[in-house]
C-alpha cells in the first residue's frame, strides 16, 4: 500500500492489518514506532477541521516526524497554481502529504505526481480515515463487524455514507443506506458496488430494525450550506431520537463522526446517552491514522 485515498482501493486483508495495528498503537502510545524520526509531513487543508487536524498532527508527531500544516490561503494552490506542478515541488522537500480537500480527484493527482505517501483525509467523494476508526470503534464495542448490521441515516450519498459502503461490500458485513430518495446512493455509483451486503430503504423505522450499530452525519456538509434549509425540512424524518430507538435493538449502539448539531441529525439525549461510544470513535482517529501512516512507511 503506497498511499490512502479510499476505502474502495483497499481490499479485506490491508483493512483488517490497518485495525490490528491500530489496535496494538492504541493499548500503549508511548511505545509507538519512531518510523518517521528525520521526516517531515505536511498537512494540505482546503476545509477546515478540528478532530482531522489536531490527530494527524499528534499522530506524526508520536511517531517521531514533524509536520506542517498549509492551509489553502498559505500556498500557491489558492491562486489556481495546478495540483501536480504542487505536488512536484512538494515531493521534492517532504516525505508525505495528508490532504483534506473538495475534490477526490485532487488527492489522486497529488499522489500521482509527487511520488510520496499521500492520506486522503477527506474529500467530497470519500472519508476513509473516518470509516477505518469507525471500524475499529466497532470492533471494540461488538466484538467484530462480522454478522452485524450497520445502519447509515441521513443523506445517503455524503462522503462517509460512500466509504461505509465500500467497507460494507470490503468486509461483508450488512449495510442499511436509510435515506429520503433524494438523499439516497447514485444510481452509477452503486452500480459499481459489487456484491449485495448494501440495501438501501426510504423507511426510517425499517432500517433501524434489527440493527447493531445506527450511524449518522450531518445533514449539511462543507460547500453545501446553500442547500441548508431544503436539506434540514427533508431529513428532519432521519432524526436519530428516543422515538426512532425504539424500533432498533435494545442493545444498539449509536454513532457519529462530529461535529454533531443536537436538535438536527441527532438529539441531545441520544447523543449524550451514547457519548461514550461516538468520543472513542473520535479518539480512534489518533489511533488508526497512525497504523494508516505506518503501514505505508513500512511498506
Amino acid at each position: 500500500m503506497k498511499h490512502l485515498l479510499s476505502i474502495e482501493q483497499l481490499n479485506a486483508d490491508e483493512i483488517e492489518k490497518i485495525l490490528a495495528l491500530a489496535s496494538v498503537l492504541k493499548k500503549d502510545r508511548k511505545a509507538s514506532p519512531q518510523v518517521l524520526t528525520g521526516q517531515q509531513w505536511a498537512l494540505i487543508f482546503t476545509k477546515s477541521s478540528t478532530r482531522t487536524r489536531v490527530s494527524f498532527e499528534v499522530g506524526v508527531r508520536e511517531l517521531g516526524g514533524q509536520v506542517m500544516f498549509l492551509s489553502g490561503a498559505d500556498i500557491q494552490l489558492g491562486r489556481g497554481e495546478p495540483i501536480k506542478d504542487t505536488a512536484r515541488v512538494m515531493g521534492r522537500m517532504i516525505h508525505g502529504a495528508i490532504i483534506r480537500t473538495f475534490a477526490q480527484q485532487d488527492v489522486v493527482e497529488f499522489a500521482q505526481y509527487s511520488g510520496i505517501p499521500t492520506i486522503n483525509a477527506l474529500t467530497d467523494d470519500e472519508h476513509p480515515c473516518q470509516i477505518l476508526a469507525d471500524l475499529q470503534t466497532i470492533n471494540e464495542r461488538l466484538g467484530s463487524w462480522k454478522g452485524k448490521r450497520v445502519a447509515f441515516l441521513g443523506d445517503g450519498d455524503c462522503n462517509v455514507a460512500r466509504s461505509w459502503i465500500w467497507a460494507s461490500a470490503r468486509l461483508g458485513f450488512e449495510l442499511v443506506i436509510g435515506a429520503p430518495k433524494e438523499f439516497q446512493p447514485a444510481a452509477d455509483f452503486m452500480a459499481k458496488v459489487p456484491g449485495d451486503t448494501v440495501t438501501i430503504t426510504d423507511d426510517p423505522k425499517a432500517a433501524v430494525e434489527g440493527i447493531d450499530a445506527i450511524y449518522t452525519d450531518v445533514w449539511v456538509s462543507m460547500g453545501k450550506e446553500d442547500e441548508a434549509a431544503g436539506r434540514i425540512e427533508t431529513l428532519k424524518p432521519w432524526q436519530i431520537n428516543a422515538d426512532l430507538m425504539k424500533h432498533a435493538k435494545s442493545s444498539a449502539i449509536v454513532m457519529h463522526c462530529l461535529p454533531a448539531y443536537r436538535g438536527k441529525e441527532i438529539t441531545e439525549e441520544v447523543l449524550e446517552q451514547q457519548a461514550p461510544i461516538i468520543f472513542d470513535q473520535a479518539e480512534n482517529r489518533l489511533h488508526a491514522q497512525k497504523a494508516v501512516i505506518v503501514s505505508l512507511v513500512r511498506g
